[in-house]
């Protein structure tokens, strides 16, 4: 033992005394040490938001930026990946249930933080619209969109459907199951504009000449894309983010990106 001051601190083999509280250290277990001892990292992701997940519906094989990240985050755990398939309406449900980490174009939100922990935000954007590029100009701001002949399409659950409830109200918000190919609505006339993350609009843009991507670089808004986590994780929390930031400096990340993005 050892006296400090007027209180004494005794030390045992598997606990520590901390504010007066006795706390067993074999208790407490990170998912880190779950994921190296399963030797499994178990992912929760939509397969439906290009350029970060897609799932390929004759494959199943799973593609995108935060794809490729999780592989190689796997790999430097020396762990397989194992893929849960979700949706963005049960993205938490599942995630919370049955994932070690979510990705795949996951926006930060004060309602996703109450649930679960982010990662160090790995990208800054906000929503902007995509319509035909004769209509960019009929649609470059929210009092345009917010119209009763507007037809504005959205994928059910997510911030995208949120923002539109928020921001139309006056316009016709059409809310569409299949986030793969929400924007052939756009293409066949059965809508008129969507708005949605500005990373999203550059890649559809790219991907299908006769749509163009409104004022990208000038969003309605502003957020940060990152990766769910368990939330009081700071192990698990920690080696995510050190991996971040390696790849960011070693080009991993800018490997993923390239062939989304150029």
């Amino acid at each position: 033992m050892i006296l400090t001051g007027c209180g004494t601190w005794a030390e045992t083999p598997d606990k520590n005394t901390a504010l007066g509280q006795e706390v067993d250290v074999e208790s407490i277990n990170s998912r880190l040490d779950d994921v190296r001892k399963t030797k499994t990292l178990t992912v929760c992701t939509t397969g439906d938001y290009r350029p970060f997940t897609y799932k390929d519906p004759e494959t199943g094989k799973y593609s995108g930026i935060d794809i490729d990240m999780v592989q190689d985050l796997a790999k430097r755990l020396d762990v397989k990946v194992k893929y849960v398939h979700t949706s963005w309406k049960d993205l938490m449900d599942d995630y919370l249930s049955s994932c070690d980490i979510g990705v795949g174009g996951v926006s930060i939100s004060l309602e996703r933080a109450e649930q679960a922990a982010f990662s160090t935000a790995t990208l800054d954007e906000g929503k902007t619209p995509i319509t035909l590029c004769e209509n960019v100009d009929k649609y470059d701001t929210i009092k345009e969109i917010n119209q009763p002949d507007v037809r504005s399409i959205t994928p059910i659950g997510g911030t995208n459907q949120k923002f539109a409830e928020e921001h139309y109200s006056d316009g016709k918000v059409i809310a569409f199951e299949d986030n793969n190919t929400i924007f052939d609505e756009i293409i066949e006339g059965r809508a008129d504009v969507m708005t949605t993350d500005a990373s999203e609009t550059r890649w559809v843009a790219n991907e299908h000449p006769e749509l163009c991507a409104v004022h990208p670089d000038k969003p309605f808004d502003y957020s940060q894309k990152a990766y769910l986590l368990p939330r009081g994780d700071t192990a698990f929390k920690e080696y995510v983010d050190a991996w971040l930031n390696m790849t960011e400096n070693d080009g991993t990340y800018a490997k993923a990106k390239k062939p989304w993005f150029g």
